[in-house]
């Protein structure tokens, strides 16, 4: 059997409107089951029959009590998690998600053509990729640097576009552990164009493999 996916998309700040765009992608990865909703009811759920859980452009708050339980458990058990681009602007008020993520979003510049630099080709998520990628997206900034608490796979080239203020320094796709578990986080995938990227959609397909430790 593939490995199950729960893609959850739910947003209650900024909503993006590559969602439905980013949803049919991954619906189009042929080596998943994929589970998409929008309702917070999804993961008060056992969450057991699922590979990983994947926040796709999520923001605010979208979790009960009911459900911050069941996702937590879930991954310090051993399953996966994901997040995608705006899954760094939800869950503020939890503290534990923070650590999960290993990032939180603080601002961006406008949408333009950048460069991502390559720092792990050792990694699904990367391996597809060029040393140097050029793509286009918001190039997000965080509230401090997960370097060390996170193994980086990608970082910002703040040379190759306007409005960077991280530095040389600049992390934008990730992964790590958390208890038995696995995460994986990229800041890409703004735009609707990105999910017809096949180097953007390349590198989404890798880090949820890793997550889901798809084919182990």
């Amino acid at each position: 059997m593939a490995p199950r996916l729960l893609l959850h998309t739910r947003t209650t700040g900024y909503r993006h409107d590559s969602i439905p765009d980013a949803v049919a992608a991954v619906r189009e990865f042929t080596d998943f089951d994929v589970d998409a909703t929008e309702d917070p009811a999804a993961l008060e759920e056992p969450l057991d029959g699922y590979a990983a859980v994947v926040f796709l452009s999520t923001s605010g708050e979208i979790l009960t009590p009911a459900g911050r339980a069941r996702l937590a458990a879930h991954v310090e058990a051993g399953g996966g998690f994901a997040g995608v681009h705006a899954a760094a602007c939800t869950e503020y008020d939890w503290p534990y998600y923070g650590e999960l993520l290993g990032a939180r979003f603080d601002r961006h510049p406008e949408y333009q053509p950048g460069r991502a630099l390559v720092e792990d080709h050792d990694h699904p998520a990367t391996r597809p990729l060029p040393a140097a990628w050029d793509f286009a997206d918001e190039w997000y900034d965080f509230r401090d640097n997960p370097r060390g608490r996170v193994r980086v796979l990608l970082r910002a080239d703040e040379s190759s576009y306007d409005g960077g203020a991280m530095g040389d320094d600049h992390p934008l796709a990730w992964c790590r552990r958390q208890g038995a578990g696995r995460v994986f986080y990229t800041a890409l995938g703004h735009a609707r164009e990105a999910y017809r990227d096949p180097a953007f959609l390349a590198h989404l397909h890798g880090g949820l493999a890793w997550a889901a430790r798809l084919g182990q």
